[in-house]
């Protein structure tokens, strides 16, 4: 597993519609796309900058796992890292190998397309991490 760059950073929020404006004026920029997940209960908002992005995550189910980070962190924060990948099937194996505990154990499709994977934090020094790659690339 050798990831290219940083895709995202995932940052949960209770409001896209409250927390959008901040980015823009952050950022000094439009989000440029707003997606709903219905299988990871998540709605999700975008910006680019440069290779990597900020993804925005609301709970759109209270038992999200986004729902759930927010119960513990009622002021949102930083929820995981997602790496960009080539095969996230193969690195998914290879950091089994390496005695990481997996989320996933098979890819899945996640926001924008992308076919995604999950490390558990408990293996991870803590920090929920995401597999990711672009299947159209």
């Amino acid at each position: 597993m050798k990831p290219s760059h940083i895709e995202h950073i995932g940052i949960a929020v209770k409001s896209l519609e409250e927390t959008i404006p901040y980015y823009e004026q952050l950022l000094g920029q439009k989000c440029y796309s707003v997606e709903e997940v219905a299988d990871q209960k998540v709605k999700t908002a975008f910006f680019k900058l440069g290779d990597t992005k900020i993804e925005l995550l609301e709970p759109t189910s209270e038992d999200s796992p986004i729902a759930k980070y927010l119960e513990k962190n009622p002021h949102g924060g930083v929820h995981h890292i997602a790496f960009c990948v080539e095969g996230v099937q193969k690195a998914l194996e290879d950091a089994a190998q390496m005695g990481i505990q997996l989320i996933d154990k098979a890819p899945r499709r996640g926001a924008e397309g992308l076919n995604i994977g999950f490390l558990h934090p408990k293996s991870t020094h803590g920090v929920l991490t995401e597999l990711c790659e672009n299947p159209n690339k």
